[in-house]
């Protein structure tokens, strides 16, 4: 991890296990930050925590990180039995731990792929927003507080586990007018419940009578490591979300897969399949990217694969998300 020095070093000292270090937040923007440690013997780590606006709404954009999702993919082993504290190290277990450390010296899973290049995109772009996570969502943040304060908020990553609450806040947001923009795969699929410093995993969204499709447009639908270009469709929205790139109906764009969603038959009835990955995982298994419009004036757009974040540092997904913007935060 790179970033841009804020405050000056400090030294710590001899350290053991269990001991606490407290980071003086100053007068910095909301947004992703680390502390990064170094030992005498030249191995360095990171600790990553994000700085919350100091109200909400000081941008008219805010950027969702998935910490709760971060977490679920953490397999590090804080007990010392063997198995790492989630769902993904133990079978047997459906809790993961949050507030760890994060293996890879600290750099939350996927980060790279998933979060990183946007961040980028947002700094070359001169974008200002305001920086949100789950945990903020989940306890503190609802439905109104959202419209009041925000045009469009922005989930770039892998956003695969959502509480109640979050999940209540966002399509409440949209209810009321707000836009949505997904940029990756594979979002608001398991409903969980936090406790204290645990993260327990329940059931599907879909499930439980609310399938993500119905929020996001489309849901997920497969994992496998193929990946394949993009076919613009005809759509009403083609030609001014493609506006600026040279893609017009037929044309491939992108290198898309991993993770793909699709349209489902609780899709909204109005959703447009702007562009398709046809057969990525097998004949009729595609990935949808799609944009629809709701009654109270809002748009939703999902990506339907991994990852649009991570491509935006090519031409052509740069400028998809810039016309994006541009119709979703006009006041930004």
């Amino acid at each position: 991890m790179r970033g841009i020095p804020v405050s000056r070093k400090t030294r710590v000292g001899d350290v053991s296990a269990g001991l606490h270090v407290t980071v003086p937040v100053g007068s910095w923007g909301s947004g992703l930050y680390f502390a990064r440690l170094e030992a005498g013997d030249g191995r360095v780590g990171f600790a990553p925590f994000v700085v919350r606006p100091r109200s909400l709404g000081e941008h008219r954009v805010a950027v969702v990180l998935p910490t709760f999702t971060w977490q679920a993919y953490n397999i590090r082993d804080d007990d010392g039995d063997g198995v790492g504290n989630t769902w993904y190290a133990d079978r047997f277990t459906s809790v993961a731990v949050l507030h760890r450390p994060f293996l890879n010296r600290g750099v939350p899973y996927g980060f790279k792929l998933n979060d990183l290049r946007f961040l980028h995109w947002l700094a070359r772009h001169d974008k200002h927003v305001d920086f949100l996570t789950d945990e903020l969502l989940d306890r503190s943040v609802d439905a109104a507080d959202l419209a009041r304060a925000y045009d469009l908020v922005v989930f770039p990553g892998h956003h695969e586990y959502v509480t109640t609450r979050e999940y209540d806040a966002v399509e409440g947001y949209r209810d009321l007018g707000g836009n949505l923009m997904f940029l990756s795969a594979d979002n608001f699929y398991w409903r969980v419940v936090r406790h204290g410093d645990m993260l327990e995993r329940t059931e599907p969204w879909r499930d439980l009578g609310r399938p993500e499709a119905a929020l996001i447009g489309v849901q997920y639908a497969a994992n496998m490591p193929r990946f394949g270009s993009y076919v613009v469709r005809d759509t009403p929205s083609e030609r001014w979300l493609f506006a600026g790139t040279g893609l017009r109906r037929g044309s491939l764009f992108g290198n898309g897969g991993i993770e793909i969603d699709a349209v489902a038959p609780s899709s909204p009835a109005n959703v447009e399949v702007v562009a398709r990955i046809p057969n990525v995982f097998g004949p009729g298994r595609n990935a949808d990217m799609t944009l629809y419009r709701t009654a109270t004036g809002g748009m939703v757009f999902a990506a339907g694969a991994f990852s649009l974040a991570n491509a935006v540092r090519y031409p052509t997904a740069s400028t998809i998300v810039e016309n994006l913007w541009s119709q979703m935060a006009a006041r930004s």
